[in-house]
């Protein structure tokens, strides 16, 4: 429990939560908000979608109206932090204010893995994450006809749909041999890839780009790997994230994939705790640590950390979920599935709408549902009450998997 005045470095959605929980909560000391950003703090999920189809305006993104953070007394501090001052317990911003603390939340997240090739900072080459992203692709796409997206993962398919709606012609690169191959099953990597391009999306798999080729300092197109070139006048890049731990480190913060926190998300130094992208996390759940780029957990972790300032100390157990909107079709992910050895379908991916239950041996790890929500909503709440489901049953159409919940027993 902490009484002095927190600071959180970083505005995305796990810095906002910490701010609001510990309101909710009625920690009654002063809030410092870092953001570094020329916006309020804001959603990103929709910036590779409604944003860029231009059915949603900045406002719609926004957590919060600027007379919330007015009500609720958290500052707003418009900046960038440049080192932290364990010792004396403050912060230092590019401005040279000084802002002390009690407790210091880094929400520091991620930034995008850029692109190691000739003309690759061209002003045509974009990538997508943060507000500003999105509207220079917004302004900028009525004027192109062909796009290339190096990347088919979650954003890097997300823009590609939503560019083919919005008319452009779309090539999408990929190293591995199937879309989302580290996120998905090869059942939904399959679904998705006919999906997309049914759309009339070209995707490359097993290839990657060997440069961006240009003229007068315009894109003209993209050479592979393979000896192949595709024309283009825009370049979108998704090709990963790295998580920003390089002010925790000078500060002398045990890191390495992320950020270290233990189970109540605190650092070495009491004083100081990670969330959301940044953070490696301990995992008594899961084994081992993990590091989770979702919505979902910078917001449960946010929840967490604001209980446990505020004297509800427990250790971070929350059942992770993701999502993804590509085209007309919404993929949810219940669990985490990494080490499943069997797929059971429920559902028929010729209909549009199935789910894959990955099991290791009997035991359920994660439910990959596209189309079909209430599988993942079922998902959601079996992981909660700890439960599974044998593969049988996943596969039978005719079980009720509502009424089951109230029935099977524990792992």
């Amino acid at each position: 429990m902490t009484d002095g005045p927190v600071v959180i470095i970083g505005a995305g959605h796990g810095g906002y939560q910490v701010a609001a929980s510990l309101r909710q909560a009625g920690f009654s000391a002063a809030i410092c908000l870092i953001n570094d950003e020329a916006h309020l703090p804001y959603q990103r999920p929709p910036l590779s979608k409604a944003y860029i189809k231009g059915t949603a305006g900045p406002e719609s993104l926004m957590f919060r109206p600027e007379k919330f953070y007015q009500d609720q007394s958290i500052e707003l501090v418009a900046g960038r932090a440049v080192s932290i001052d364990r010792a004396g317990r403050k912060v230092l911003l590019a401005s040279g204010r000084t802002l002390p603390y009690g407790h210091l939340v880094l929400a520091t997240g991620a930034r995008n893995r850029l692109l190691d090739l000739p003309n690759a900072n061209l002003p045509d080459v974009k990538y997508l994450r943060i507000l500003d992203d999105s509207e220079a692709l917004r302004q900028i796409m009525p004027s192109k006809t062909r796009v290339v997206v190096i990347g088919a993962g979650f954003i890097g398919l997300e823009f590609a749909a939503t560019a083919r709606i919005k008319g452009l012609e779309v090539d999408v690169l990929e190293l591995a041999p199937r879309v989302m191959a580290r996120a998905v099953t090869a059942e939904v990597s399959e679904y998705f890839q006919a999906r997309h391009r049914e759309a009339g999306i070209r995707i490359h798999l097993g290839v990657q780009a060997s440069a961006i080729e240009a003229e007068d300092g315009k894109v003209t197109g993209v050479s592979l790997s393979d000896g192949r070139h595709l024309p283009a006048d825009l370049v979108v890049v998704g090709v990963g994230v790295l998580p920003n731990i390089e002010l925790a480190a000078e500060a002398g913060l045990p890191v390495a994939a992320g950020i270290i926190v233990d189970e109540y998300l605190s650092t070495a130094d009491p004083d100081i705790s990670a969330i959301g992208d940044c953070a490696l996390f301990n995992s008594p759940r899961f084994g081992g640590s993990q590091r989770l780029e979702s919505v979902q957990n910078a917001t449960d972790h946010a929840r967490c950390l604001a209980a446990r300032l505020t004297g509800d100390r427990k250790a971070y157990d929350s059942h992770p979920w993701f999502w993804s909107d590509q085209g007309e079709d919404k993929l949810q992910i219940a669990g985490l599935t990494t080490g499943y050895d069997r797929v059971v379908l429920r559902g028929d991916p010729t209909r549009k709408a199935f789910s894959a239950f990955c099991y290791k041996g009997d035991n359920l790890l994660g439910i990959e549902s596209i189309n079909r929500a209430g599988d993942h909503m079922f998902g959601r709440r079996l992981f909660g009450l700890d439960r599974s489901i044998t593969p049988e049953h996943a596969a039978d159409e005719s079980f009720d998997l509502k009424g089951a919940l109230g029935v099977i027993s524990s792992h």
